[in-house]
């Protein structure tokens, strides 16, 4: 907890209440109102809890103001353009930078553990075969506490990183799965010679008939995915896993949590919706219409992927991945994906018209992610899983600092009952 040296004062009712202001590295004082109710009598409230801070942590910061993104102090655009994923994750993990030794270890400890148990290639049989990928990841990785025993005692150091390394390794392999099982292919077992992101793209694209050789820029546009979309601060996914860790679950079933939150909608679809929406549109000629149609306030169309609800600015991501946007798309072409096509027409159109520049409207992370992965060959449906396989490397660091917090408390947010007073029971013959 970052140390306190102001008050502020609260007078209710005529009564003044002291609260401790609390002043962080970064980023606006906090009030601790822990002892309020006790206190004063009264909740503070909240909705969405977007004045709130309900942990302190260490791991990344957001300044959408600026347009700055921080993982343990180094801006995603530094990391994005010189690291890789799984020295990203060992960051997020330990707070620092690894030496190279630290680094072979990590890799080698993660790439020893991405074949899943044989017995859960069963498990993916009960599903239909149209079953969305995301409903499998949520089954699968909460199953993991049935077959992994030794490692779900969150009390005990050693269990929580065996778990740890599990899930950043196995993850790749139960989304490729996923995705194999809906299209009828079989499952591709991990390679340790590969890479993560390789190992990955692999998984999902190569087929027992013929051999797939990973194109190098794919698998660093794939690597730049991940770690673009690691960790960021405390959003609604990452305050499930949280609030699950809180109770003290199994980090399987934290887990688990964290990828049914990100499925909806509004929270891990944002790239989805954007390739929707450049469907919608077409072809390149249809352009101009939905820009007005953007500009016009009496409509309910809005671009998808220009301007984000965090980032009042540019979006920090979005500037490494608009690099590796327009290397896939050089390599891979658009001559004959209409959808790729319409996405690079709208992307300059956007750019050049100052209304998206006075309204700070720019292609967001979601954008070049959704353009990357559609020119890859993946389905919109496994877009959120790709985004749960990066995300969890930030879940299990914002859990692993949650459980060895000595401050750690069962969450118990409060509410503003608007309820019945109390009353009594009418028995059913008495009812009118």
């Amino acid at each position: 907890m970052a140390d306190t040296k102001k008050t502020a004062t609260l007078t209710l009712d005529g009564t003044s209440y002291e609260l401790p202001v609390y002043s962080p590295t970064e980023g606006p004082d906090v009030l601790d109102i822990r002892k309020l109710y006790s206190e004063a009598g009264v909740f503070t409230y909240d909705p969405g809890f977007t004045s709130t801070a309900a942990c302190d942590s260490a791991i990344t910061y957001i300044d959408g103001g600026e347009g700055v993104l921080l993982h343990r102090g180094y801006t995603i655009g530094e990391l994005a353009e010189k690291s890789h994923y799984l020295e990203v994750c060992y960051l997020l993990l330990y707070g620092e930078l690894p030496t190279a030794a630290q680094m072979e270890d990590f890799e080698s400890r993660v790439t020893n553990h991405t074949m899943i148990h044989e017995q859960m290639h069963k498990f993916f049989s009960g599903f239909r075969r149209d079953a969305h990928p995301m409903a499998i990841m949520v089954a699968v990785v909460g199953a993991m506490s049935a077959f992994y025993h030794d490692s779900i005692d969150i009390s005990d150091p050693w269990q929580r990183e065996v778990a740890t390394i599990r899930l950043i390794a196995k993850m790749p392999t139960i989304a490729a799965a996923a995705y194999k099982y809906t299209i009828g292919q079989p499952m591709v077992y991990p390679r340790n010679d590969l890479d993560y992101a390789s190992n990955f793209l692999r998984m999902c694209f190569s087929v027992p008939a013929e051999e797939y050789d990973v194109n190098p820029i794919l698998a660093r546009a794939m690597d730049r995915i991940f770690t673009l979309h690691a960790d960021h601060e405390q959003n609604a996914s990452t305050s499930t896993v949280r609030l699950a860790s809180s109770s003290g679950a199994n980090p399987f079933a934290c887990i688990a949590a964290g990828i049914a939150c990100l499925w909806g909608p509004a929270h891990g679809g944002a790239n989805q919706a954007c390739l929707e929406m450049l469907r919608e549109i077409g072809t390149v000629d249809r352009i101009p219409e939905y820009i007005a149609r953007a500009k016009d306030k009496n409509d309910p169309f809005r671009l998808m992927g220009f301007g984000h609800r965090v980032y009042k600015n540019i979006d920090p991501r979005a500037t490494v991945l608009k690099q590796s946007a327009d290397e896939v798309l050089e390599l891979l072409g658009v001559e004959n994906n209409p959808t790729l096509q319409v996405a690079k027409e709208l992307e300059k159109a956007a750019l050049a018209d100052p209304y998206f520049a006075e309204k700070k409207l720019f292609p967001n992370v979601d954008f070049y992610s959704g353009i990357i992965l559609e020119a890859m060959g993946f389905p919109t449906s496994m877009f959120t899983p790709i985004f749960a396989l990066s995300r969890t490397i930030g879940w299990i660091s914002q859990w692993k600092e949650m459980i060895e917090d000595p401050a750690l408390k069962i969450g118990r947010p409060r509410q503003l009952y608007t309820g019945e007073h109390q009353r009594a029971y009418t028995n059913v013959e008495d009812r009118k």
